[in-house]
Order: C-alpha cells, then sequence, then structure tokens
C-alpha cells in the first residue's frame, strides 16, 4: 500500500514562490500550494497527509469524512483516497440531492469527481448533519458501513494542524507578514505555529462571523496573528460581479487563477489594504494558495443561473 506523502502526488513538496505586487512600496508574493496536485492541491494535501499516514498506519481500509456539496474536502478525500488505495465515503448535506441521483452528478462538478474517484456518497438532512461531531451518530455511521477512520468536516484536527506547519519553510522567514484564507482555522493555526517570531499573520475568513477566532485559539498560544473580516463577500461561497472580474483581471495580468471561496477574498483585501496605505514601506507579504481551484466549475454554474459574468479559466 502506498503511503500518502508528497512523493504519491507527484510533487517536490515545495511551492513556487511568484512575486505579485511592489507598488505602494508593499511586496507581494503568492506561494503556489495550489500546484501540489491537480486533484489533492493545497491545503487540502497538508490537512489530508498526516490523517491518511495515521489511518494507514492503524490498518483501516476505509476513511469516512463530512462535507457540503461543493467541498473541497470531499474531492480532495476522494481522490487521495483513490490514490494510495483506500476507499472513501462521504457524508454530504442535503437529502434533497439524493432524490436524483444522476442528475445531482451531472450538474455538481464536486461530487461527480468525488463519485468518479470511489467515494460512496451519503446524503442527510441538515438537520443530521448538525450531528456530525455528536458521538452517538458517529456510531451509527460505524455501526452502518464498519471499521472507518473518521477525519472531521474541512479536515481540520491535530493531524491537519501537524500538516500545515509544514506550509512554511525556513526560507520564509524573510517575511514580514503571512497571510492565508480562512474556512475551519486549521490552515492558518499551522502557519502560526511555524511562524517566526517577527512575523504578523493575517487571516482573511471566507464566513461571516467571528466563532474563528475561539476555532484558532484551540490549536495556538501564538498571538500573532489577526484576522480581517472585511472582506468576505457577504459570506461563505458569495461572490459578486466585482469579485469575479477581479479574479479574470489577475488571472489575465499574472497568470494565476484564484478560487471565488477563499483565495480570491485574500488577494482582494490586500490589494484594498495596500492602496490604503494600511501596510507600513516596504512590508514583504507572502501569499498563501491554499488551491480549491475544482470548485470554479461549480460557481460559474451559479453565476450563469444569476446571469452574471463567468470565471475565465483558460490560459
Amino acid at each position: 500500500m502506498h503511503i500518502f506523502s508528497s512523493e504519491t502526488v507527484h510533487s517536490e513538496n515545495q511551492s513556487i514562490i511568484h512575486p505579485i505586487l511592489d507598488e505602494a512600496e508593499v511586496f507581494l508574493d503568492i506561494k503556489r500550494e495550489d500546484e501540489i496536485h491537480k486533484e489533492v492541491s493545497g491545503n487540502k494535501f497538508r490537512k489530508l497527509k498526516y490523517n491518511l499516514i495515521e489511518a494507514q498506519r492503524n490498518g483501516f481500509t476505509t476513511v469516512l469524512t463530512f462535507g457540503g456539496a461543493y467541498s473541497n474536502h470531499i474531492a480532495a478525500t476522494a481522490a487521495a483516497g483513490k490514490i494510495i488505495g483506500l476507499q472513501t465515503i462521504g457524508i454530504i448535506r442535503g437529502e434533497e440531492l439524493m432524490k436524483d441521483l444522476e442528475k445531482t452528478l451531472f450538474e455538481n462538478d464536486t461530487l461527480r469527481l468525488a463519485s468518479d474517484s470511489g467515494m460512496h456518497l451519503k446524503f442527510v438532512s441538515r438537520g443530521v448533519y448538525r450531528d456530525k461531531t455528536n458521538p452517538a451518530f458517529l456510531q451509527e455511521l460505524k455501526n452502518e458501513f464498519g471499521s472507518c477512520y473518521v477525519i472531521p468536516e474541512g479536515g481540520t484536527n491535530s493531524l491537519a494542524i501537524k500538516g500545515c506547519e509544514e506550509i512554511l519553510t525556513p526560507e520564509d522567514a524573510m517575511y514580514d507578514i503571512i497571510s492565508c484564507a480562512v474556512g475551519t482555522g486549521g490552515t492558518i493555526s499551522g502557519i502560526i505555529n511555524s511562524s517566526e517570531s517577527h512575523q504578523k499573520i493575517l487571516g482573511f475568513p471566507a464566513l461571516k462571523g467571528d466563532f474563528l477566532s475561539d476555532e484558532i485559539k484551540k490549536y495556538t498560544s501564538k498571538t500573532n496573528w489577526e484576522l480581517i473580516h472585511n472582506y468576505h463577500f457577504g459570506g461563505y461561497g458569495k461572490i459578486n460581479q466585482e469579485g469575479v472580474e477581479f479574479i479574470n483581471t489577475f488571472r489575465e495580468q499574472q497568470h494565476i487563477l484564484l478560487d471565488p471561496v477563499y483565495t480570491m477574498k485574500m488577494i482582494f483585501g490586500i490589494f484594498d489594504m495596500a492602496e490604503r496605505s494600511v501596510f507600513k514601506k516596504n512590508t514583504r507579504i507572502l501569499a498563501i494558495h491554499t488551491g480549491g481551484l475544482q470548485g470554479i466549475a461549480g460557481m460559474n454554474k451559479k453565476l450563469n443561473k444569476k446571469k452574471l459574468p463567468l470565471i475565465t479559466i483558460g490560459s
């Protein structure tokens, strides 16, 4: 059986640093974590790495996890399982998606990718899904599917933090600020833990609300971090015409595609803060591109229904 590592996904485990901005006396580079692997990229590789190694070490042949219909984590877990020979089960929020599964898989690129990678999809109501951390519900799932290694929604746990601590390398000590998008708080927690004392870590939440601070504090005791709440574009999975145009312009100018749920919001925020002279003179910023590009197809379908411009993917 293959051990899940950088070698099994054909990656050197080292991201390319891509210079972006040197205006307004601010220097911005992007660490291309999205290039680790086409299907298991960015922070999803980092979060899954030690979880899947642990699953294999303990003899599990099946991994069970949770996610919404457009979850990057669901798609990445399915792909990783296929690569290393583990069966995967996804507990998906939204039982209505099961009514016409063929239609669902035709319309939803994320779930189709997961299904094509061999993941068994179990759709549950939103009420049932809220019990995803309830021990009784987890036992019900184990009774149904047998012995399996459970990874939480979004992949965040102590082993995920360990993986995300490897995003930064000693060479990154030259930067004053490290920035990343924030979903469940796992990625930024790992980055905070491995950051240098002189560095400030800025997180750009993709969701509304202030609950993320408490989640991050579960995994780190450092205080050199701050969440920037001004660029969520209305909440998780939300985007408007301005955001789409920013992605398309950025791709044309920098030849880097940003995902609309996470990384776009971070880069948009950094540009806006730089233009407003929020950063000190000669600040060096390293932004982490955490992947998630598989979700663009699904987002474009939503945009098309709203008759909004689409995200262009071509070179």
